[in-house]
């Protein structure tokens, strides 16, 4: 692959990429969790929580999309086998529930993780690493997160 010369240093795209292809096993695994609810909702909410978690992993895939690509404009490759998003993730796979509070309680945590990791990535990005496109990049996907996770907590409330 052709080095991308971007004005940021080898060493500080390799760590990008890095850290790039953590969240994107935590945003893959997030997606998959979310479609695997959509699936298995049961109970009263069951069409509102269909739907939620529909609009969510739709909006989910995108951001893979996104993060994905922007580690291959860095030059390096993503790491997309399903054995390298669950070596890489932060999030846990649980034991199946239909049970609507337990699955919408297991998804804000996860939301809420990964929205702790995109708030100092956005500023290791910018500040260590000198790349503002990767920390704009996950600053949008911080309030994407955000919002997602206040439809869930509404949703329980």
């Amino acid at each position: 692959m052709e080095t991308a010369h971007l004005g940021i240093t080898e060493d500080h795209k390799q760590n990008v990429a890095l850290a790039l292809n953590t969240l994107l096993a935590d945003e893959y695994v997030l997606l998959t969790k979310t479609r695997n609810y959509h699936w298995n909702v049961a109970g009263p909410q069951f069409i509102a929580l269909h739907t939620l978690y529909e609009t969510q992993y739709q909006t989910l895939a995108a951001g893979v999309d996104e993060v994905a690509e922007r580690i291959r404009a860095l030059g390096h490759y993503a790491e997309a086998r399903l054995a390298d998003f669950l070596k890489l993730t932060n999030l846990l796979e649980p034991t199946y529930t239909n049970d609507a509070p337990t699955q919408l309680r297991q998804l804000i945590d996860d939301h809420e993780t990964v929205i702790k990791e995109l708030r100092t990535l956005a500023d290791r990005f910018a500040d260590e690493w000198k790349d503002a496109g990767t920390s704009d990049l996950v600053t949008g996907l911080l309030r994407q997160h955000e919002k997602m996770a206040w439809m869930l907590r509404a949703s329980l409330s």
